[in-house]
């Protein structure tokens, strides 16, 4: 069970930062034996879900008769959106045992296990079986953003943070970074992961920063990203601003920090990467708008070092893995979640 879990949650984590305003969902299909047939995952939002296109690989594969296991990492949903329900899919097939990794936070959409049971299907959560519980918490850290937009109304605000060996955030003199090359592809693919980008005016003013995702490729066929800029004194140059609209961002201004977690979900957003200075980090510490914060710390000598502070199961760890140092995370359960 725990491998179709690992293959679904890797699947999902694959399409973090294209599947918004829709959360990264994952399904594996198994054997009467255990045998992965199917892993599927959520591409785009109006693209089939993880669970129909799961289905619907299998019936082109021609194995969708010996499918007998749906493990999904989130609750399949039991409403008609952009696509039908999947809870429906599911439940007009030969399947008969549907894990869940997590229930649907979303009032609209859930009631999918409900339904699935009524079909004569064995439903069971991983959140009930204690030798399965690393594959909840990871499933929990996969929807935590878009929990957050959905229960709080907020995006999910990752911050990250890169400084020389003497704690500065300064780079020397005709540089515009300090951090090593292995670093410098982590923050592509954090960009590439989350839906919008947070920056600060003095950032743009002093860099004119591109924030594209450029050493690993970008999603294929996605939206334009969001992104904020903090400025309270309305000193954003016309044509940075027409710069980052023609590299495909869709460019909001924000007067207030503590507005823009709020104004990002009104978007859609799911999950924000804050990349400014020193002054907005500080703002953003001090009235705790942060969930993760991800610290990479130039040293005398080796690699970078990277520390990770976190309020609960992050994303960042489905993406970054082992690459980090987990510097303190408190457990927490979501609201209406199994």
């Amino acid at each position: 069970m725990g491998h179709g879990f690992h293959e679904a949650l890797k699947a999902a984590s694959a399409h973090l930062g294209a599947t918004s305003p829709n959360p990264a969902v994952g399904c594996t299909l198994l054997d009467e034996t255990g045998k992965i047939l199917i892993t599927a995952a959520h591409h785009r939002a109006g693209s089939l879900h993880a669970e129909a296109l799961a289905l619907a690989q299998a019936r082109e594969q021609g194995v969708l008769e010996q499918a007998r296991t749906a493990l999904v990492t989130l609750e399949p949903c039991n409403h008609t959106g952009r696509t039908p329900p999947c809870s429906e899919a599911l439940a007009q097939t030969a399947i008969e045992n549907i894990w869940i990794g997590v229930s649907d936070p979303n009032p609209v959409a859930g009631g999918g296990a409900a339904r699935l049971r009524q079909g004569g299907k064995n439903v069971m959560h991983l959140a009930d079986i204690p030798a399965l519980r690393p594959y909840y918490h990871d499933c929990v850290a996969l929807l935590a953003p878009f929990n957050k937009r959905i229960m709080q109304g907020k995006a999910w605000v990752s911050v990250k943070q890169a400084v020389n060996v003497n704690g500065s955030m300064i780079p020397p003199a005709g540089s515009t970074t300090f951090t090593d090359a292995a670093s410098l592809e982590l923050a592509h693919r954090l960009r590439r992961a989350t839906d919008a980008i947070v920056t600060g005016i003095g950032t743009v003013l002093a860099d004119q920063p591109q924030l594209t995702v450029r050493r690993v490729p970008d999603h294929e066929q996605r939206g334009p990203r969001f992104l904020v800029i903090c400025d309270r004194q309305g000193r954003l140059p016309s044509a940075y601003r027409d710069l980052m609209v023609s590299r495909g961002f869709h460019v909001l201004v924000s007067r207030d920090v503590r507005d823009v977690p709020h104004i990002l979900a009104e978007h859609g957003v799911n999950w924000a990467l804050v990349e400014a200075g020193p002054s907005l980090l500080g703002e953003i510490k001090r009235l705790d708008l942060w969930d993760d914060w991800l610290t990479i710390q130039q040293q005398a000598t080796g690699p970078d070092r990277r520390l990770l502070r976190s309020k609960g199961p992050t994303p960042l760890h489905l993406i970054l893995g082992d690459e980090i140092t987990l510097e303190r995370e408190t457990p927490f359960y979501f609201e209406g979640m199994r």
